[in-house]
């Protein structure tokens, strides 16, 4: 096990004094870097940085960090929600060290698609088959995570094969963290 011990802390960020979102922070008595490459090569959808020793991740609408020591997480909807995100993170950091003889480490440094770049995919219909209002709100949460490639059923369709798999390869849904 890569990560023992470790504090938590949980806050509303100084930002935004009343917020009813939370962030959280574990502070680590080990230096993580090592198991960076190896949440890269899993984590689809994460941009690494190997020179700032840092991994970035969204899943669900939340904002996840991973420095040397220390993980984050942000917009948590409350206290008990962000604690139990830091555990599951840190399971999933340790998780992956038990496993990296089984991973090849990716020391790549990726960057996230824009929404643009996502709605130009996109059938543009504006349909709201998926439940969103527009192809581009659709675009911005699925940058976010806070959607999925299969929640728009037009993109489906045969014309679309082409654009569906351009989708595929740039937008990759989060595993479970749990």
């Amino acid at each position: 096990m890569l990560i023992e011990d470790y504090d938590v802390e949980v806050f509303t960020p100084p930002c935004e004094p009343g917020a009813e979102r939370f962030a959280a922070r574990a502070r680590l008595k080990v230096d993580i870097s090592e198991v960076l490459p190896y949440l890269n090569a899993t984590l689809r959808g994460a941009v690494y940085n190997p020179a700032a020793k840092a991994l970035t991740w969204k899943k669900g609408g939340h904002n996840i960090a991973f420095h040397a020591y220390e993980i984050a997480t942000s917009n948590v909807e409350d206290r008990d929600a962000a604690e139990k995100e830091l555990h599951g993170l840190i399971a999933l950091v340790n998780r992956t060290w038990e496993r990296r003889a089984e991973i090849v480490p990716d020391h790549s440094t990726r960057q996230r698609p824009t929404p643009m770049a996502v709605y130009n995919l996109l059938p543009k219909t504006n349909c709201r088959q998926c439940g969103q209002p527009t192809c581009y709100t659709f675009a911005l949460k699925l940058v976010a995570a806070q959607v999925k490639v299969e929640d728009c059923t037009p993109l489906f369709d045969p014309q679309h094969a082409d654009k569906l798999a351009a989708l595929q390869s740039i937008i990759i849904d989060a595993p479970s963290i749990g």
